[in-house]
């Protein structure tokens, strides 16, 4: 029975990151409305950055009490799905939804769980992606689509037409072939995570200067480092 109760246990955090994703979505579809302090987007915000400590966790878990299962990865996967696929592009859909003066264009925003699917396919059959991705990891997407948002509420909607051409972008990049590296630290040598202290610190530097809408530079960099790392390898 102990066995059993500590097996469970990253189970239970992957489940509080589909919760969390849950509540995300439901944030989305009442994007101005007040609850308590903060309004439905940045609740929505929120739970897609609980969603990731909790993805990050349940991981750390399993490795920790060895408590590796094939519940546990196809859970994994589903819950990423709501998290950082369904609950960022119906966040996205509302925004364009509210600003557009063609409304019928915001349907553009579900090649964000669509394309979000198909990555978390692939990744799943890929025996190769163990210490390196293949295309943009669905989570570092999600965080993207978090930092567009808080950068049209400091800066302006750009335009029907470049959200949904970001939109195409972005998600094409989750199912490209690129080799991008991950985030994850085996060691904290500064040879071997040269790229990754980079990024954390080039994060801190964004999010000091332009708040919760930095992000979007984050990402950005992500991939512009792992297009670069690509570029010297070959």
């Amino acid at each position: 029975m102990p066995n059993k109760i500590i097996g469970s246990v990253p189970n239970l955090i992957t489940l509080c990151n589909l919760l969390s994703g849950c509540v995300a979505i439901y944030m989305a579809f009442h994007l101005d409305v007040e609850f308590g302090p903060l309004t439905g987007l940045h609740w929505c915000w929120i739970a897609i950055a609980a969603a990731a400590v909790f993805d990050f966790c349940d991981g750390a878990t399993s490795r920790l009490l060895k408590a590796y299962s094939e519940i546990g990865k196809e859970l994994d996967s589903l819950s990423d799905l709501v998290s950082f696929g369904v609950a960022p592009g119906m966040m996205i859909l509302n925004l364009i939804l509210g600003y557009s003066m063609h409304p019928w264009l915001c349907f553009a925003a579900l090649l964000i769980p669509l394309l979000g699917a198909y990555r978390l396919a692939k990744f799943n059959v890929d025996t190769t992606q163990t210490t390196s991705f293949r295309g943009l990891p669905i989570p570092a997407n999600a965080i993207f689509w978090i930092g567009l948002a808080a950068w049209i509420g400091r800066y302006g909607y750009p335009g029907t037409a470049a959200m949904v051409l970001l939109i195409i972008v972005m998600s094409s990049m989750m199912v490209c072939n690129m080799r991008m590296f991950s985030l994850k630290f085996k060691n904290f040598d500064w040879h071997e995570n040269f790229r990754r202290y980079i990024l954390i610190l080039a994060a801190i530097c964004f999010v000091i200067v332009w708040q919760v809408s930095g992000f979007v530079w984050v990402i950005a960099l992500y991939i512009f480092i792992s297009a670069l790392g690509r570029k010297e390898a070959e």
